[in-house]
């Protein structure tokens, strides 16, 4: 029998391009997620084309970013900027320029459809009954998990996010969850066999981020030598929880007055979701806790830059309320600096509590002042965890990501047709 093979990928990610800066609207780890196991599938042979949304008139039809990854732009609604609840309303709109790139092929273009977040995967589950080809589908984070930890000034996701969810969990040859705690979400909130369910952890990219010397960094950025640095990085809205961070280093300050002299807390990110009703909350609320002198909001960040901020910092702080696996975690100990982490979710697999980092219980601000209380003091303990930090991100690479999504392409094509698959190498 003629063994097939794993030679092309048709990636969706309808509802934010690979090419967006990460931190801004509604960009940030799955558009680094998309983009770095794109290039290396690439690499292992296994051609990826990403279908995306255009937001821009004068975005051209296809763009190749790395050899053999290309971003194919599918006019489905007006140009600017849609809010996710509003693009539910143009998914045929989109499935139709997705099929109709298809159609241009003769059959059989592509070997496997691997969607991302449920919006694609509503598009990812008509392409495969017309393709008859798999579909493997990553959540990235889940309605019901959501809801159920909530932040305080949050809306809960709306109903038919739940329901598009169970269907496209119901469809699906197989679920990739980023974790093992991700695996059993899908499992016990959504039913999804677990015989479908494969793990596969993101990764970082190690070439980008590293250690590297802090004080050339803080020069580059600005910082005083002998501030010390609290650093968040990630989209702006409550289910991130950036105010944790605020409302904990004002308890610091109050503390610790002698403190607001060499305190920075710096602030990465743009707003998003929820955040952009209130585009300027964090700046408000620095003047509410009276901090305003030590906050620094900045905007989204290149990669090359966000190093510098991470190698810059004392401590990466990530007090989000969900978390599917968190890349921002990631990022930051693979530069050396470690991490104060909300335990939830793939933050208890990023971060290795007491070795590269802290996993903090809870928000209660009381709490993370607490902690970050021993990072700007405790030297020598700061130093012991920045050494587990990098052992920790070094066993988490891009490469090992992209062999293990082909293992899954391949187990699905495989069970779809009932013959032997190979994977390019």
């Amino acid at each position: 029998m003629k063994r097939r093979r794993v030679g092309r990928v048709a990636t969706i990610s309808m509802h934010t391009s690979p090419l967006d800066q990460p931190g801004t609207g509604d960009a940030g780890g799955m558009n680094v997620y998309i983009v770095e196991a794109a290039k290396r599938l690439a690499q292992l042979g296994i051609e990826v084309e990403i279908f995306t949304r255009q937001t821009a008139r004068d975005l051209p039809p296809v763009a190749e970013i790395a050899p053999g990854v290309s971003v194919r732009h599918v006019t489905a609604g007006p140009y600017e900027e849609l809010d996710k609840g509003d693009l539910p309303g143009q998914l045929c709109a989109f499935l139709s320029g997705v099929l109709r790139t298809e159609a241009t092929y003769d059959p059989g273009r592509y070997d496997v459809i691997h969607s991302h977040y449920w919006l694609s995967g509503q598009v990812g589950w008509l392409a495969k009954e017309r393709w008859g080809v798999p579909l493997v589908h990553t959540m990235h984070t889940m309605a019901k998990v959501k809801n159920l930890l909530l932040a305080e000034d949050d809306r809960p996701e709306p109903a038919a996010r739940v329901c598009g969810e169970e269907q496209v969990v119901e469809i699906a040859d197989r679920l990739v969850a980023n974790t093992p705690t991700e695996a059993r979400e899908l499992v016990d909130l959504y039913g999804a066999a677990p015989g479908r369910v494969e793990v596969v952890n993101p990764g970082v990219n190690l070439t980008v981020f590293q250690p590297g010397s802090k004080e050339t960094s803080r020069h580059r950025l600005g910082l005083p030598r002998d501030a010390r640095v609290l650093l968040f990085v990630g989209r702006v809205q409550p289910l991130k929880g950036p105010d944790v961070l605020l409302r904990a280093a004002a308890r610091l300050l109050v503390e610790d007055p002698s403190l607001r002299g060499r305190l920075v807390v710096a602030c990465v990110g743009g707003p998003s979701g929820n955040g952009l009703a209130r585009p300027s909350y964090l700046t408000d609320l620095a003047v509410h806790l009276g901090i305003s002198d030590v906050v620094r909001i900045v905007p989204p960040a290149p990669q090359h830059e966000l190093a510098d901020w991470y190698r810059a910092a004392d401590v990466t702080v990530v007090p989000s309320h969900s978390e599917s696996f968190g890349l921002v975690a990631l990022e930051s100990q693979a530069c050396g600096t470690p991490v104060a982490a909300a335990s939830v979710g793939g933050l208890r697999t990023a971060v290795r509590d007491g070795v590269s980092g802290v996993l903090v219980d809870g928000h209660d601000p009381h709490d993370w002042a607490q902690v970050l209380r021993r990072f700007v003091r405790e030297h020598a303990w700061c130093d012991t965890l920045s050494a587990g930090a990098v052992t920790q991100a070094a066993a988490f690479g891009w490469s090992a990501t992209a062999a293990r999504l082909a293992e899954v392409y391949a187990g699905a094509m495989a069970n779809l047709h009932r013959s032997p698959i190979a994977v390019n190498s």
